[in-house]
């Protein structure tokens, strides 16, 4: 593994000369990768999809993401790798999913006395991101980047300077630096003063430049809210992002970046409950759509204004694509599962082919989270997604154009296509030796919690104990 990381090095750093020694004709573009916190995909003022009113919401105002929608293009289906935040973050970093990394979750817990009351055992998941791993950030750094991470970083207590970041606020989990419930508005200011002042730093060099800003969430829950945050906490969490995104836009504008930046907003999953994602079905926890589909939007040179592409991305794909951006195409690692957007984000319709190692996408979790009825995975090809839940036994096949909010069951009118889903699945889990949830042997039902019951109904679901 160490030979090959220190290859994947040489191969970088070779590409990285030659594309200095022709930065005099094309200048190397700069990338700002924002990632914000539990948004759903309806709760921007964007229309997510030109075809769906109800994408966009009528109650948040976010003036930062209709600028980028105006001045780029968003994609309809973009998706976060996993409904939690920890596996969606590491994907982002390294373009390789979930299951192939085995970080699928934020941490297991155990009751006292190491008792689990569900049917079936998750799987304990890796907590820390792989330094052998390449991220993008290392991949950058050999080509004469500088890269930097501001905010909520949660793959670990490993230091961001080993992953290839030469500034950050370290290895900061929900509570940010400070360690408290609600590090906004404080930090969502301080990250975003830091990356500007990083930005005009790196001007100032005369280097090309990529910078992460990932938002932290405010945890002060409700008295009675079931566990849930309110909606006044949930909109102020927004309204802080949004104002913060704008500041960087018009940094950018200020420091004369604009023309050779491109600017990445999504989140890292769904918002959390029942309603707050429709019309798209369940939310933070749970492989439904309201768990996966986030907001998703490319800003930057030759990407067209106000075009809304239908194309699914997720992000694995931000890798591979600003690899390629950045004249690295070849440098990218054979791990990496998700493929380049140029052809898409070059074509003036938002159209184009995404060559990535396999056509399908995956989302595997195997654990109870939020009520989400129990471990599952889903599979996405086509337009048609596939969910395997594991302690129910099911398949259940959606038509996503026609119905996003998964309330129709197709597996009995389509039964070759959700058997060939099926066994993309299972080849795919194998492919990667995902980890899986296994038969509970000291399982009593009478003593069980209830994982059967997903966020759309209501019901609080299993518990795995504390999560860290």
């Amino acid at each position: 593994m160490m030979r090959l990381r220190a290859l994947i090095i040489g191969v970088v750093s070779a590409v990285g000369a030659a594309m200095v020694a022709g930065a005099a004709e094309t200048p190397a573009p700069n990338f700002v990768v924002i990632m914000a916190e539990a948004q759903g995909w309806p709760n921007t003022s964007v229309r997510m999809d030109d075809r769906l009113p109800a994408s966009q919401s009528t109650v948040f105002k976010t003036p930062a993401v209709e600028r980028l929608a105006r001045e780029g293009m968003r994609f309809a289906y973009g998706y976060a790798l996993s409904p939690r935040c920890t596996p969606s973050r590491a994907a982002l970093f390294t373009g390789i999913g979930p299951a192939a990394l085995h970080m699928t979750y934020v941490g297991v817990g155990r009751e006292a006395g190491g008792t689990v009351r569900t049917a079936l055992l998750p799987p304990e998941p890796l907590l820390e991101l792989p330094t052998v791993v390449t991220t993008v950030a290392e991949l950058l750094k050999g080509a004469g980047y500088t890269t930097a991470h501001f905010g909520k970083w949660h793959v670990g207590r490993v230091s961001p300077d080993r992953h290839g970041f030469d500034e950050s606020d370290g290895a900061t989990g929900n509570g940010g630096p400070d360690n408290v419930a609600s590090p906004n508005p404080k930090q969502a200011i301080g990250m975003t003063e830091r990356g500007l002042a990083f930005m005009a730093k790196a001007q100032k060099a005369g280097k090309p430049f990529y910078l992460q800003l990932s938002h932290y969430p405010n945890q002060e829950r409700k008295e009675g809210g079931g566990g849930g945050r309110d909606r006044d906490t949930v909109r102020a969490e927004a309204d802080e992002i949004d104002r913060t995104v704008l500041q960087l836009l018009a940094g950018l504008d200020q420091l004369g970046l604009t023309a050779n930046t491109y600017v990445i907003y999504t989140a890292d999953h769904g918002g959390q409950g029942r309603n707050g994602n429709a019309p798209l079905a369940g939310g933070k926890g749970a492989v439904t759509e309201g768990g996966l589909r986030v907001p998703f939007l490319i800003r930057g040179p030759g990407i067209p204004a106000n075009v809304c592409s239908r194309v699914p991305v997720t992000a694995c794909d931000l890798l591979p694509t600003v690899a390629e951006l950045a004249g690295l195409k070849a440098a990218v690692p054979a791990a990496v599962e998700g493929g380049s957007l140029v052809s898409v984000l070059r074509d003036g319709a938002g159209q184009g082919p995404v060559r990535r190692p396999r056509e399908e996408l995956v989302f595997h979790f195997p654990h109870y989270d939020l009520g989400n009825g129990g471990p599952a995975t889903a599979i996405l090809l086509g337009g048609y997604k596939l969910v395997r839940n594991y302690e129910r036994k099911t398949r259940r096949l959606f038509d996503l154009e026609r119905d996003p909010g998964e309330e129709h069951d197709l597996t009995s009118t389509k039964p070759e296509l959700a058997a060939e889903l099926d066994t993309r699945l299972t080849a795919y889990l194998q492919a990667v030796s995902a980890q899986m949830a296994q038969p509970n042997p000291h399982y009593d039902p009478s003593k069980a919690d209830d994982p059967n019951v997903d966020d759309r109904r209501g019901g609080k679901g299993g518990k795995q104990g504390k999560k860290r």
